[in-house]
């Protein structure tokens, strides 16, 4: 019976879950799921004066709402300290490791002549075999790996081949700091180790330390786990993410109206292809996921691609979902009154929403195409649409009020009807007076179709709009 497979993600909390991040986390868990195994979440606290309560809870909720649940409850490495020093302990009695008393002066000084020397400025191994006799008093040492001293060590990466590093450019490193607490290199491998971790797949910001992490695993004399190193995202101009390019938290994204779906979707594709195939659920995802479909080339973020993506789900989406989205985004932002307008007209802006759909790329402008419902009298126009009120487009719409004002029936047929056989008593097109018409009515120059926004609001709602802009 084949091993099962376990991934895991392992964000350290010093910030936001930023979009790379968040990609890791799909990959490992989208792997997880096509070979029916697990993904395990570890929380990587170690550096204690960076680590937050808030970024830990900020990693929960992105990733709950991208959608990527974790199996098993989250791991926080800090408290697995006592664990991280026993295997130090071990490798120190197994003769893989040992005592290093060299002080900061020394190190320095040996950093110095290794530069003065044309070599990297490393530790030399000075007490690598020095008897322990000789330790000097009162002074608590470090642990430091014995690395080996010649051959190669060769990482079988799923997305950068064989790549090989020379064990002379490796240093002694250290494990165990002289306060006890482990080094983020010893706690990675003995957590992935205890964990069961069969693969591991990171940013390829990690390839070198696969190098050293693979020390220690052979130190231990354990297997080591299969490893798939992502190249980072760029942005549009091809240097690394930064904030300016859109590196911003995933919760920002769910605030600027991205939808968690389309999130996947997006993110996947940075780094990761099905023949060409850009629109895929999740379902087909994992139905098509493999590590050999890994780019091994840098992938760049492209915000006007995010939204035509997202653009694709709202679209799909059913009515009610997107409304308890816009419910939800309006409350998360801080819209009062959007959020108020929402409550209120729920059957309105339902009906309303077929027709908004297609106009929308995200939840925000979703939002902003909806409060024509329930725009509180007398409604603001906005300057594209006042520039339609003109003069002469009043005098219109005051004829265009009397005979809405007599229509018995009140539906989109009988008003186009209405409408068609004014403008063509009056020698207009047909756009000379829905557009003043949609501007007087909704404040806009883009809504849905004037007539069918009309019905939405009804009659009494809609002659009084009108009237607000003909009589002022």
């Amino acid at each position: 019976m084949s091993q099962q497979v376990v991934t895991r993600f392992a964000p350290s909390p010093t910030g936001y879950l930023h979009i790379g991040s968040a990609r890791a986390a799909l990959f490992n868990w989208v792997f997880a799921r096509k070979t029916g195994g697990k993904m395990l979440l570890r929380i990587e606290d170690t550096d204690r004066e960076r680590s937050t309560e808030e970024a830990i809870e900020a990693i929960y909720d992105g990733l709950k709402w991208l959608g990527l649940e974790w199996d098993g409850e989250p791991i926080l490495q800090f408290g697995r300290a006592a664990r991280h020093a026993e295997i130090a302990h071990e490798l120190l009695a197994r003769g893989q490791a040992y005592k290093c008393y060299c002080t900061p002066e020394e190190l320095a000084q040996m950093r110095e002549e290794a530069r003065a020397a044309g070599l990297p400025p490393r530790y030399n191994g000075y007490w690598r075999d020095r008897d322990p006799s000789e330790a000097p008093e009162g002074v608590a040492p470090v642990i430091r790996i014995k690395a080996p001293l010649s051959g190669e060590i060769v990482v079988d990466d799923h997305v950068q081949g064989k790549v090989v590093f020379k064990t002379e450019n490796l240093d002694d490193f250290i494990i165990l700091r002289s306060d006890g607490t482990p080094t983020y290199m010893l706690a990675v491998v003995v957590d992935d180790h205890d964990m069961n971790v069969t693969h591991i797949i990171r940013g390829d910001d990690h390839l070198t330390n696969a190098a050293r992490q693979i020390v220690i695993y052979n130190a231990m004399g354990w297997n080591i786990p299969e490893m798939a190193h992502i190249p980072l995202i760029h942005g549009p101009d091809g240097a690394k993410l930064s904030k300016r390019h859109g590196a911003l938290g995933v919760g920002a994204y769910r605030q600027m109206g991205y939808l968690p779906a389309a999130m996947r979707n997006y993110i996947a594709r940075l780094g990761w292809s099905h023949g060409d195939e850009e629109i895929f659920s999740t379902e087909q995802m994992v139905e098509w996921f493999s590590l050999d479909g890994l780019n091994k080339g840098a992938a760049r973020f492209d915000f006007v691609k995010l939204e035509s993506v997202n653009g694709h789900y709202i679209r799909e989406a059913t009515p009610d979902y997107l409304y308890e989205v816009m419910v939800a985004t309006a409350r998360e932002v801080g819209r009062e009154d959007d959020l108020a307008g929402l409550a209120a007209h729920k059957e309105t802006v339902l009906a309303a929403l077929p027709e908004l759909q297609p106009r929308a790329k995200t939840v925000l402008e979703l939002i902003d195409l909806a409060q024509f419902i329930y725009a509180n009298r007398p409604i603001i126009i906005d300057e594209a649409a006042g520039k339609l009120l003109t003069g002469d487009a009043r005098v219109t719409l005051r004829e265009v009020h009397e005979l809405l004002r007599g229509l018995n029936d009140w539906s989109v047929p009988a008003i186009d009807a209405a409408m068609r056989a004014f403008a063509e008593a009056k020698g207009l097109k047909l756009g000379k007076i829905a557009q003043p018409l949609r501007a007087a009515i909704t404040g806009r120059t883009v809504s849905p179709g004037i007539f069918e926004v009309m019905v939405l609001i009804g009659k009494d709602d809609s002659l009084a709009r009108l009237s607000d802009q003909i009589t002022s």
